[in-house]
């Protein structure tokens, strides 16, 4: 038993469970938190808008597996980080809000305490896995350790921890080394039944297709391994890129699986929400008689769409169990590299050929970034391209704020993928709508050494609400031109390193200088309005706007 305040247990808490950084903006209510933890080896990232606070840690998170914490105060500031949190919870992403709340005796009472919300816990809970309030110093070890067992338990996502602002400074004596969580189920194994339930669909089966999501990271070995054995496409959007290489021919991102798609037979869905199948590949020429086999540990996701097999399972076991099943029962399957990779390479061709200067830019991006670098999308034109026009070779280099599509969410994210990587080359693609979002932000990149190198790809509109009012709205343009600085003139007043290319070629040289700088870059792209080839035929084939 020690004697420690609530703030005490909570860092020393969190410190115990591994944590080595923080991303906040302090405030009233939260002195005692940052006290603390000046006095801990948790290392505090500061901010200059809570929501960037929400993003890093969301950021770290994404790029690593492992918890990304913020805290910010409550009220507004909690309010501020909620894009973000939602961003994390779309994208299935661990991290941990700690916030403070008004004093205990006002707590409901609408009487206008500073940073008040209606309801603040119901807030959080509506937009997280799980929220708690700590109300005496002896629960702050007890609901650590236990917002750490729902993000480890089950589908990861985003958690919170509120604290009334005198509880912050409550002191008792606390036992920290003894409290463990409710004791739960962590992981699931597929049942028997199951797997001979796939194994039966699997044997009859001739053209199966395997896809991938971010449930499905902690696989990949065996993945890789099943879709060799079955000479199966294994298809990835968003999250799971890079389960299995780009460089390899079972490898297929969401562009390169549509042109499969039509034949296919049966699919195998691992840790994914099936996205392509019910939102993207709507065209006429659906597969016939397809059965499906879906692992997936959330029950919930499991109950939203109708499958032949449905194994509720922890993605690593399932897959293990399965893949040992077939090599049992199934013999290997003749190749189909040749096919998969004229598939492949035409569909290449075609997009190069299409979603320009977009691929033309991405090509020297690619070049330039090392292997086992990290790219960092955004809600822009680039970003769009980027879902099937850049290579990855390694899970988690490909960071994306899945369904949520929150504009803006690119450069700060990047920087707590830079935080969590700080050997690692780290590149955030942005359009000059998306990165206005967050452009205080430099002078975080700044005064951390956070040596970032950010893309601004300059083309004066939200390109794709531009194209949607020009297509479909008699080209009304209402809201979608922007005017913008100069982005290289913005960015040396934070004391960054400014760059303009205006061609793939002048974009390889800068770019180049960029990552060997020990320091925080940013290059301005210039890019004519308008001249940006659609992605949407690539992303959205048959629906309106892929047509």
């Amino acid at each position: 038993m020690t004697e420690m305040s609530t703030a005490q247990a909570i860092i020393t808490s969190l410190e115990n469970k591994g944590v080595d950084t923080l991303f906040g903006v302090p405030g009233a209510q939260t002195y005692d938190l940052f006290d603390a933890l000046g006095k801990s080896d948790i290392k505090l990232i500061g901010a200059r808008h809570e929501q960037a606070t929400a993003y890093m840690a969301f950021g770290y998170a994404k790029s690593t597996g492992k918890v990304g914490v913020f805290s910010v105060v409550p009220g507004p500031g909690v309010l501020n980080t909620s894009t973000a949190i939602c961003s994390a919870y779309a994208a299935s992403s661990p991290i941990l809000c700690v916030t403070g709340q008004v004093p205990s005796e006002f707590i409901g009472s609408g009487k206008g305490a500073l940073h008040e919300l209606p309801d603040q816990l119901a807030t959080l809970r509506s937009i997280t896995k799980w929220a708690q309030r700590i109300v005496q110093p002896e629960q702050a070890p007890i609901l650590v350790n236990e917002a750490f067992a729902q993000m480890q338990t089950g589908r990861p996502r985003p958690v919170a921890l509120e604290v009334p602002w005198e509880v912050f400074g409550q002191r008792a004596e606390i036992e920290l080394t003894t409290v463990t969580p409710a004791p739960r189920e962590t992981v699931l194994s597929p049942e028997i039944k199951e797997l001979d339930s796939a194994l039966a669909l699997i044997k009859n089966s001739s053209k199966p297709m395997l896809m991938v999501g971010g449930g499905a990271l902690d696989a990949a070995s065996d993945i890789v391994q099943l879709a060799e054995w079955l000479q199966a496409p294994v298809v990835s959007f968003r999250s799971g890129r890079g389960i299995v290489s780009d460089e390899n021919p079972l490898g297929f991102n969401c562009a390169q699986g549509s042109r499969v798609w039509p034949q296919t037979d049966l699919l195998i869905a691992i840790g994914t929400r099936m996205e392509l199948t019910w939102a993207r590949w709507l065209g006429p020429d659906q597969p016939k008689n397809l059965k499906v086999i879906r692992l997936e540990i959330d029950q919930d996701e499991m109950d939203r769409h109708p499958v032949d097999v449905a194994i509720k399972a922890d993605a690593k076991r399932s897959v293990s169990a399965l893949l040992a099943a077939v090599k049992t029962e199934i013999k290997p399957q003749p190749s189909r590299e040749q096919e998969f990779t004229s598939i492949k390479n035409e569909l290449i061709s075609e997009v190069n050929a299409k979603v320009q200067p977009q691929l033309s830019y991405l090509q020297v991006i690619r070049e330039l970034l090392p292997r086992d670098g990290f790219l960092v999308e955004e809600i822009s034109q680039m970003g769009f391209a980027s879902q099937f026009g850049f290579p990855i070779y390694q899970p988690r280099t490909f960071v994306t704020c899945g369904y949520q599509g929150t504009l803006g969410f690119g450069f700060p994210t990047a920087l707590g993928v830079k935080v969590a990587n700080p050997d690692k080359a780290v590149i955030s693609i942005c359009g000059d709508g998306g990165f206005m979002f967050g452009v205080q932000e430099l002078a975080t990149a700044v005064q951390y050494g956070i040596n970032l190198v950010t893309l601004v790809f300059n083309n004066s509109a939200f390109e794709n609400v531009r194209r949607d009012q020009q297509r479909f709205y008699a080209g009304q343009l209402q809201g979608s031109l922007l005017h913008n600085p100069d982005f290289v003139r913005l960015a040396e007043s934070f004391g960054v390193r400014g760059y303009r290319a205006d061609s793939p070629a002048s974009l390889r040289k800068t770019l180049d200088q960029a990552l060997q700088l020990d320091a925080p870059a940013l290059i301005e792209v210039m890019v004519e309005p308008g001249s940006e080839g659609s992605p949407w035929p690539y992303l959205m084939p048959g629906t309106v706007y892929g047509s």
